[in-house]
């Protein structure tokens, strides 16, 4: 009978180790529903500005106030992941660990560079093409569709590790903070913006750059 205990008791202790194994493993969860914008509001605003809306199963700027949509919560370490699309010469962008305690986004924010690189005149500079990280690191190649088809991004954000990956192939990835990243930085136009990527914690931000630009199948997965 003991044997019998004990073999019970070890395969209880296996499967509950099993369980809280899982249970700690990150999960996705989505920020847009395809229908709403709850889990966004404006730049400095309590509230979505009519700038942006929910076209075509979208998150969509059309025209109107030039403010950045900026996520309710904010994130340390995390896993995003969207579909983009641009009009001919579109150009937009996602942020990461972005504070409102200054006067523009990109003050703080590192990009994710959003672009028609065929009509876009910063398509023409590698550093500022789509998937870089804007003027600092150029995309290893151009892997976006053609205008008017939908891009898939993900962002990996885990403590000075950054990472963008375009239409499923890593394009860019670099480490906040080392020799390599501060040269670039003093290189950049970035270079007399103190807090420009130095904020340990933020939201992601998705950018208003005066032209169309859409958004879907948002989701993110937090970190340890």
């Amino acid at each position: 009978m003991k044997t019998i205990a004990s073999t019970l008791t070890a395969v209880m202790v296996a499967l509950l180790t099993s369980l809280s194994g899982q249970a700690a493993q990150p999960q996705w969860a989505s920020l847009f529903d395809g229908q709403t914008i709850t889990q966004w509001r404006g730049f400095k605003l309590a509230t979505v500005p009519d700038s942006w809306r929910v076209e075509e199963g979208a998150i969509t700027w059309t025209k109107g106030a030039p403010i950045d949509l900026v996520s309710r919560e904010q994130f340390t370490n995390f896993e995003f992941e969207f579909d983009w699309k641009v009009p001919p010469g579109g150009n937009s962008g996602v942020m990461f660990r972005v504070t409102e305690d200054l006067e523009r986004t990109y003050h703080s924010g590192p990009e994710f560079q959003i672009l028609d690189n065929a009509r876009h005149s910063d398509g023409k500079n590698p550093m500022t093409s789509a998937g870089s990280n804007h003027s600092l690191h150029a995309p290893t190649r151009d892997m976006t569709k053609p205008v008017g088809e939908w891009n898939q991004g993900r962002l990996v954000v885990n403590g000075t590790h950054v990472e963008h990956w375009l239409n499923s192939e890593k394009v860019v990835e670099y480490e906040l903070y080392s020799p390599d990243w501060t040269k670039r930085l003093l290189a950049s136009k970035f270079k007399d913006v103190p807090r420009y990527g130095r904020e340990a914690r933020g939201h992601i931000v998705l950018q208003e750059h005066g032209s169309r630009v859409q958004y879907k199948n948002l989701r993110i997965k937090v970190l340890p």
